[in-house]
């Protein structure tokens, strides 16, 4: 019972929180893309029909169409009197509902970024974990060295020198778009490099902390040998601040997909949404903001649960 009214806990601070980010996130995305210069309906009818097929009578259907000629308040009532209802609307170009368009592009987004979070984890922890058995050492001051070096380079950067190394001159690899599992190689590397460059380290610590600590010292007065006090107690002790951390890089990766999708044209929320700001899909862009933002909800509360499961001393305390 007591871990059930633990789990409740953490499942009602992050609904809440999701509440507030549905709402924060609409409202700033909204004022956003009305501060942007320019006709909206010119944009939009542009992305309809073209800019050699667009007249200023389009443009003005448009703006009929989808109430641009409206107060900005009450188009920002409509939208919310929608959200209440679970419905993001239609997309102002492709008139097609957003929900559905979302359910394609976050399945491929949700792809990229589980692939490159596996990736920086088989980097990091096996690094980090010899690095922190010997801190200090000549393997350890290389470590460093190379993830301040990947941390000190964008991830535009990252990508697009994996691209002129493994497509376009040793050509073993495709270089943009989705027709494999191949094609997700090097936007995933992008991603977990740059995920790998801090994850290393932080594993790195908390393997030095754990095999310093005093029940680690105890564990080997009771018999058990350096491995068994790895595998039963250091690994476990260090796996905490790592997978916090991991919940705190979540943002970083939402971050990276947008960018990473834009350079390899990945077709995920990212590069919709890059496509909709262009556009002024107002509808799109709040829908795409919208669900980036519970994303990162969902996936703190999934740090929350695995902590929970790591730790019993959080759940006794509790």
């Amino acid at each position: 019972m007591r871990r059930l009214s633990s789990f409740g806990s953490a499942f009602l601070g992050r609904a809440m929180q999701a509440l507030l980010v549905a709402i924060v996130v609409g409202m700033t995305s909204f004022a956003m893309m009305q501060a942007l210069p320019g006709d909206a309906a010119y944009r939009i009818a542009a992305g309809r029909y073209g800019y050699d097929m667009m007249d200023a009578a389009s443009a003005d259907a448009v703006r009929t169409e989808l109430g641009l000629n409206q107060p900005v308040t009450q188009q920002l009532i409509t939208w919310l009197g929608s959200l209440a209802r679970f419905d993001l609307g239609k997309s102002a170009v492709t008139g097609i509902p957003v929900a559905e368009e979302l359910k394609s592009l976050l399945s491929h987004s949700l792809l990229l970024a589980g692939a490159g979070v596996l990736v920086s984890l088989l980097i990091a922890i096996p690094v980090g974990i010899l690095a922190g058995l010997r801190p200090g050492g000549i393997f350890d001051r290389i470590t460093l060295f190379m993830s301040v070096l990947l941390r000190a380079i964008p991830a535009f950067a990252i990508g697009v020198l994996l691209i002129l190394v493994f497509a376009v001159h040793s050509k073993l690899l495709p270089v943009a778009g989705y027709q494999g599992p191949e094609y997700l190689v090097l936007p995933a590397l992008t991603l977990g490099l740059g995920l790998a460059a801090v994850s290393s380290r932080i594993v790195r610590d908390a393997v030095r902390d754990a095999m310093t600590a005093d029940w680690r010292l105890f564990s080997r007065t009771k018999g058990l040998s350096s491995q068994q006090t790895l595998k039963r107690h250091v690994l476990r002790n260090a796996a905490l601040p790592v997978v916090v951390y991991v919940g705190v890089q979540l943002a970083y990766v939402i971050e990276g997909v947008v960018i990473v999708e834009t350079i390899f044209a990945w077709p995920g929320v990212g590069h919709a949404l890059v496509h909709a700001i262009f556009g002024r899909d107002v509808a799109m862009v709040q829908g795409t903001a919208l669900v980036l933002g519970l994303l990162y909800v969902a996936l703190n509360l999934l740090i929350d649960l695995m902590c929970r499961g790591i730790d019993p001393r959080r759940r006794v305390s509790e």
